[in-house]
């Protein structure tokens, strides 16, 4: 770690000094294979390491043009790609856990079999296309057997590279389509077959939007973004209270949306905010909590959204640039949560900051670095211009690699275009995976009327009460998405939650799929499946579940503020004017602020059970939408700071 980092303050003089201990560059390699399957891949080197890495960019070119220039049916184009997501997932995913570093250029025959079965029941379909459509449901017994086996190939594919999670949803959705009677032909046929299964909607978004936006963020990574976006926030944040708490709630929103997991996020940047915020004095509990919470909100933030926000558009039916815009003031109100809660906590441990002459100046920064963001802002203007998504990232993929030209530091050489292209490859594989199980999901909620079934269920128990109705669906949402990546946990709740709101109790439809979006991601710091709190632990050193509830509370705008659209979606915009969002928006802080203080016990002085239930129970009428409550919201808040600031006088005196 360069000087640049050491910090100048420190906590409170205890007697003892603080425990400043992180994993190091081996720990965190390991924590990604244990909480990251994407990282557990097999050890290949010398000319087997060249092969593979220019089979996987040569995949990724493949994915270029499919999308830009090749003309073949959509049901082809999917079931190709799923095909060619296969071989390369037993290719470089090993059957256990570690089992990748126990013999190098090594695939094992039976790996080789599944890879062969798997893709070959997918290229069957490509290659029989014309006469399958043309037999329809009359599928014959070889066509069944394939259909059984490549469906099975990808279930073992996906434990693989995804996890058992997902699974097990998938598992519970396929046994209930035969519990009510369907044969074994009709299953397999709507599920394989058709547009409604494995290559349905899922894997269409995923074969198109979304493997293009992952690569256009590989690329980005390559220019060094990240390290310019830890930098930025060390130039705005790093020298206040608890400067590098600060700084990894912003760099973590920053690189987090690039991302799209939240658990490679916590491990990228936490391998550096963590230590920092231990250093200072943070607990390890708290910094890995808040390292995790940051990395997870990465996921609602706009204008990426950790490329849910382009399946989003398809499931909703409205363009990209509509949910990018409608995400803003959700997620803003996210991160200020976090940023309270992480301030108030420095302020009741006396905590410092770095010293501003080992921080980058930010004009500086902007003025030698600000041109790696080109590529960002060209992908939203061209989406809000109307260009179509795959023409909008493929552009800016080529302005990122454009722009690293600038400096030599940055500079994009040959093996590292290959380089980005094949971790443009690798990141596709467990999204594509995902999205074929959730297509299984979601076919079979369609094939049985499932949905319907859920939702009036969920009406009858709610009776017809819109905030039990919510609270209902936020329960199924974060048990449903435990251990699920970002588009397949989307997915799920859009197929199976978001109807309950909108058909049932005629939510708006975009603030209805917000709602159990931002409650299937905070799965990932909800215990007891909290995977991104679970690494952050990990590099803390600390107690993986402590930090998982601490993560929660860190969090609780992520329990909040969907309600607050989903109750009043002007917050998304929707039948409002621009008074009313500014009322909302000012509300909301103020509220925000009175909970958190209450969950921290600290506001401008410690603050006894009472003032802080108080101060809880007024952010909350601040936070839930109407005059009367805000009216009362505001005088119990108010109460409480003034009960605070003489506190704090007479502490002083």
């Amino acid at each position: 770690m360069s000087d640049k980092n050491k910090l100048n303050g420190a906590g409170p003089d205890t007697g003892a000094a603080p425990d400043t201990s992180a994993g190091t560059a081996a720990d965190v390699d390991e924590i990604m294979k244990k909480y990251d399957r994407e990282s557990n891949t097999r050890v290949f080197e010398g000319v087997p390491r060249v092969v593979i890495k220019y089979l996987l960019a040569a995949f990724s070119l493949l994915m270029v043009y499919m999308n830009l220039f090749a003309n073949w049916d959509e049901r082809v184009r999917r079931a190709s790609f799923v095909g060619m997501v296969i071989i390369f997932a037993f290719l470089l995913y090993p059957a256990k856990k570690g089992s990748g570093a126990v013999r190098t250029n090594y695939v094992p025959w039976y790996d080789v079999l599944l890879m062969a079965i798997g893709s070959g029941s997918f290229f069957y379909y490509v290659v029989n296309f014309s006469a399958i459509i043309k037999h329809a449901t009359r599928i014959n017994q070889v066509e069944i057997i394939l259909g059984v086996l490549g469906v099975l190939v990808l279930v073992e594919a996906c434990r693989r590279v995804v996890g058992l999670p997902i699974l097990c949803v998938a598992t519970c959705f396929v046994i209930y389509a035969f519990s009510t009677g369907a044969s074994l032909k009709s299953i397999v046929y709507n599920l394989f077959y058709t547009t409604g299964g494995v290559i349905g909607t899922p894997i269409g978004v995923c074969s198109t939007y979304i493997v293009l936006f992952i690569l256009f963020g590989a690329f980005l990574e390559v220019t060094g973004i990240s390290e310019f976006f830890i930098q930025v926030a060390n130039s705005i944040a790093g020298a206040s209270s608890g400067g590098p708490a600060k700084v990894a709630v912003i760099s973590s929103a920053l690189c987090g949306m690039v991302s799209g997991s939240s658990v490679a996020n916590t491990v990228t940047t936490g391998s550096v905010t963590i230590p920092l915020m231990k250093k200072t004095g943070y607990r390890g509990e708290f910094a890995g909590a808040v390292e995790a919470a940051a990395s997870t909100g990465g996921q609602i933030m706009p204008p990426i959204m950790g490329a849910a926000a382009f399946l989003m558009a398809e499931m909703v039916g409205v363009q990209y640039g509509v949910i990018a815009v409608k995400a803003i003031l959700p997620a803003f109100l996210y991160f200020l949560g976090i940023f309270i809660m992480v301030h108030l906590e420095a302020k009741r441990l006396g905590l410092k900051g770095l010293s501003k002459e080992e921080l980058p100046k930010f004009g500086h920064l902007i003025l030698t670095k600000g041109f790696l963001l080109l590529p960002l802002i060209i992908l939203v203007v061209m989406v809000m211009k109307g260009f179509t998504m795959s023409r909008s990232a493929v552009i800016a993929t080529f302005v990122a690699i454009a722009v690293s030209m600038i400096r030599k530091e940055t500079r994009m050489n040959f093996d590292g275009f290959v380089t980005a292209l094949e971790n443009g490859a690798k990141n596709t594989l467990s999204v594509a995976i995902a999205c074929g199980i959730a297509g299984i999901i979601a076919g079979v909620v369609t094939m049985t009327g499932l949905g319907q079934i859920l939702i009036s269920a969920i009406v009858s128990v709610a009776g017809n009460v819109t905030l039990i109705a919510l609270l209902l669906t936020m329960v199924t949402c974060v048990v449903l998405g435990m251990g699920v990546p970002t588009t397949a946990n989307y997915i799920i709740m859009a197929t199976t939650c978001a109807p309950i709101l909108v058909t049932g109790m005629h939510i708006e439809p975009i603030a209805a799929h917000m709602f159990v979006f931002y409650f299937g991601i905070v799965a990932d710091i909800t215990p007891p499946v909290a995977l991104a709190a679970y690494a952050g632990s990990a590099i803390a050193k600390s107690n993986p579940m402590r930090t998982a509830l601490n993560a929660s509370k860190l969090a609780i705008a992520a329990f909040i503020v969907p309600y607050i659209f989903a109750l009043n979606p002007a917050m998304l915009f929707i039948d409002t004017t621009a008074a009313g969002v500014v009322m909302i928006v000012v509300t909301s802080i103020v509220g925000l602020f009175g909970v958190s203080a209450g969950l921290e016990g600290f506001m401008m002085a410690d603050m006894p059970m009472w003032q802080r239930i108080l101060s809880v129970i007024g952010g909350l009428m601040l936070i839930y939408p109407g005059n009367l409550t805000d009216i009362l919201g505001v005088a119990i808040v108010g109460v409480v700071l003034a009960m605070q600031v003489s506190a704090r006088r007479k502490a002083a005196a």
